[in-house]
């Protein structure tokens, strides 16, 4: 008997610790609708060389950013 009590006990709070909180930050106000290239409307996110909206200076800084900071073979080198 006291081993059940025990183990529905030792169930109850090891499932509980097993939740997770969400984790979204601005709930509500993401719009998933919109195209990358559209920007978040926020000028902290905005890269010096690219236009929010603009669709073709969005893939040139991709190109770029792809090609001289995450590119580890021409940092290291």
């Amino acid at each position: 008997m006291k081993a059940s009590v025990f183990l529905a006990i030792l169930l109850v709070f090891g499932t509980a610790a097993c939740t997770e909180r969400d984790q979204s930050l601005y709930q509500g106000k993401v719009q998933n609708g919109e195209p990358a290239y559209k920007g978040t409307g926020v000028s902290a996110f905005t890269a010096p060389g690219w236009t929010p909206g603009d669709r073709n200076s969005w893939e040139q800084e991709l190109k770029t950013r792809a090609q001289q900071g995450q590119n580890e073979y021409n940092r290291v080198n």
